[in-house]
């Protein structure tokens, strides 16, 4: 404690400056928020949904030629549909119950509408698509179970908001989900910072980019019928013969919306990535997602 000369009172030391606290024993390192926690209930309602849409995604190459499922190759993937449009929500209000909070679902409406109002931008141009970015960059910062409510309720927004909405959309949805739910699972979320970091990302988002178009060709495939017999999916044919004219047609219709998406995906990761961590981490910080909500008393 030491004495004001000008006003006689006394005025406080630097805290640490007496004691040596703050040399001897520095802070420990924030631990990184996760604005929905994972419980046990929430991991067995991803991996359900998971499983259900793996299924619904290779049943081409999963059912044998002669099964039931087979034969109604024109109505499965409406039934799929159905199905995880069901298995999304439940998942979404499962992952809710066990800790999303206001100051979450606050967030959630943003970072959904930014990502929303950015897919539109590029659409129809050579897959540039700048919501990757932003998703990637997200599940990164929130986590793994805000990543996957974020990317279905992105998808779900802007499909309403292009007019995309289908029987895709749920397979977009779960889809989306997966793509941002990755980016939360990265490694190093604690440590790993700078120019490390935005590589990582960004070989990610090559990759998950790839990934995203190649899962939504397993969905849209079976409803081409015969119209094209080179490349359309055969219920007749064995397992190698579909493999076959699924990848060509992969190369055929969707190569370059993939790569273009990969690529803007990449530029716009090293390009603002850095800036929009930042943002992101503040933001987390700030709001606090961890700290309960409470109210005084009347009168307290």
């Amino acid at each position: 404690m030491t004495a004001d000369t000008n006003t006689g009172t006394r005025a406080e030391a630097p805290a640490g400056a007496a004691t040596g606290t703050t040399a001897a024993h520095p802070p420990a390192p924030r631990r990184p928020v996760r604005a929905v926690p994972l419980g046990p209930r929430s991991l067995a309602a991803l991996a359900l949904v998971s499983a259900v849409g793996v299924v619904a995604f290779g049943w081409p190459f999963l059912a044998p030629p002669a099964s039931q499922l087979s034969a109604h190759a024109e109505d499965a993937p409406w039934l799929f549909a159905g199905l995880l449009v069901l298995l999304v929500a439940v998942v979404a209000a499962t992952i809710s119950e066990s800790g999303l909070g206001p100051k979450a679902v606050a967030m959630l409406g943003v970072l959904a509408a930014t990502g929303a109002a950015l897919r539109p931008i590029g659409a129809g141009t050579a897959g540039i698509e700048p919501m990757f970015f932003l998703l990637v960059l997200s599940g990164r910062v929130l986590g793994p179970g805000f990543g996957f409510v974020l990317g279905s309720v992105t998808m779900f927004a802007s499909a309403l908001l292009t007019g995309g909405v289908g029987p895709w959309m749920p397979f977009q949805m779960l889809a989306m989900g997966w793509f941002t739910m990755g980016a939360g699972l990265l490694p190093g979320r604690t440590r790993l910072r700078g120019r490390g970091e935005l590589l990582l990302l960004a070989g990610y988002g090559f990759l998950a980019a790839f990934a995203y178009g190649t899962i939504m060709n397993l969905a849209g495939w079976p409803f081409m019928g015969t119209l094209a017999s080179n490349i359309a999916f055969d219920p007749h044919a064995a397992v190698p013969a579909n493999l076959a004219r699924f990848a060509a047609y992969c190369l055929a219709t969707s190569m370059g919306w993939d790569l273009g998406r990969a690529v803007c995906t990449v530029v716009l990761t090293l390009a603002l990535g850095p800036a929009v961590l930042r943002a992101l981490r503040r933001a987390t910080r700030r709001a606090a997602f961890e700290t309960a909500v409470t109210f005084d008393a009347p009168g307290a």
